[in-house]
């Protein structure tokens, strides 16, 4: 097998091509760096700069380098940019997707992986989401989202291609810091920046209908997440056909203020947060039920919260030392 991950340069894009390769899986990445970083990459793994949108590209790297399977990470996913730009996000994410499943099946290529979200599910009222919940998302990028997987399986079918989607619920953590996450989008990151610049954390919203009022959401490692990339890579190669849609989850419901307090207790900083007002888009709790990976994959989060946190700000001060407490 060889496997092109495109992403493979982001913050879970590296993650998930270090896994593969140490698992002795032969991997190349296609990343337009808009995002992406290409230290981040496993000695020995070729990048190819460029974009999913560039059918003829991608008609090349995939015969050239004779790639047998695709995992398509390659996406922009900010909720609040996706409702202030939808035809943005409607071009990137669906046409990347579109043309990447195009030139994948000229190809002859029979096993693809998708990166899915939560997002497709909204704002759903049930303590476990399972993979039957309905899907109604709440933006643009999850609207993308579903849409993508719709694609997946109806070019599947199509094409007699194995196809896995993956939906991932609240990513944190690194495993090793040079792999950490460089942008300040996510909560943690988004908490840690605050912190070194002297400022209170932020909390949209309190008044949600959960015990403390704040949002709830499952959390899971990113290593925990590139394994289980490599569980549905091997799976696909292993034979198997049809389409599989997984959650990627830890079943647990952590809130944003649980997530605070501990982000203070790990940085040493135990600023309070300040409330301000909710943010469209938001769910009040989204906590994955993971029985199907687990089933299907053989696949299970390992690592906690507080792992995530102390490995998220490990890379964090190898990228801010000015936000070393000692």
């Amino acid at each position: 097998m060889t496997w092109l991950i495109t992403g493979g340069a982001g913050y879970i894009g590296a993650h998930v091509a270090r896994a593969m390769v140490a698992e002795g899986e032969r991997v190349l990445v296609l990343d337009d760096l808009s995002a992406g970083v290409r230290s981040r990459l496993p000695e020995g793994v070729p990048l190819v700069r460029g974009s999913a949108l560039d059918g003829e590209l991608l008609k090349s790297v995939l015969a050239e380098h004779e790639v047998t399977g695709v995992v398509h990470l390659a996406a922009r996913k900010q909720v609040g940019e996706s409702v202030e730009r939808p035809t943005h996000y409607y071009r990137e994410n669906l046409g990347g997707l579109a043309t990447l499943l195009d030139a994948v099946a000229e190809a002859g290529i029979r096993r693809f992986l998708f990166s899915s979200s939560a997002a497709v599910y909204g704002d759903p009222d049930v303590d476990l989401i399972t993979e039957d919940t309905p899907c109604t998302p709440m933006s643009p990028y999850g609207e993308t989202k579903l849409a993508g997987e719709w694609l997946v399986r109806a070019a599947g079918r199509a094409h007699g291609m194995a196809t896995v989607c993956l939906r991932y619920f609240n990513v944190a953590g690194a495993a090793a810091p040079e792999l950490a996450d460089t942008g300040v989008f996510n909560v943690v990151p988004m908490v840690f920046d605050r912190l070194t610049r002297g400022e209170a954390p932020r909390i949209f919203g309190d008044d949600y209908p959960t015990p403390d009022g704040t949002c709830v959401r499952d959390y899971i490692h990113v290593a925990d997440l590139a394994e289980a990339h490599l569980a549905a890579a091997r799976r696909l190669a292993g034979g198997a056909t049809g389409d599989l849609t997984v959650n990627v989850g830890r079943g647990e419901g952590v809130s944003v203020r649980e997530l605070v307090t501990l982000i203070g207790e790990v940085t040493g900083d135990g600023t309070p947060a300040v409330v301000e007002p909710r943010r469209p888009g938001d769910a009040p709790r989204a906590v994955a039920s993971s029985a199907l990976a687990e089933r299907e994959l053989g696949w299970r989060a390992q690592r906690g919260v507080r792992d995530m946190v102390e490995s998220a700000w490990q890379g964090w001060l190898l990228h801010h030392p000015e936000a070393r407490h000692d």
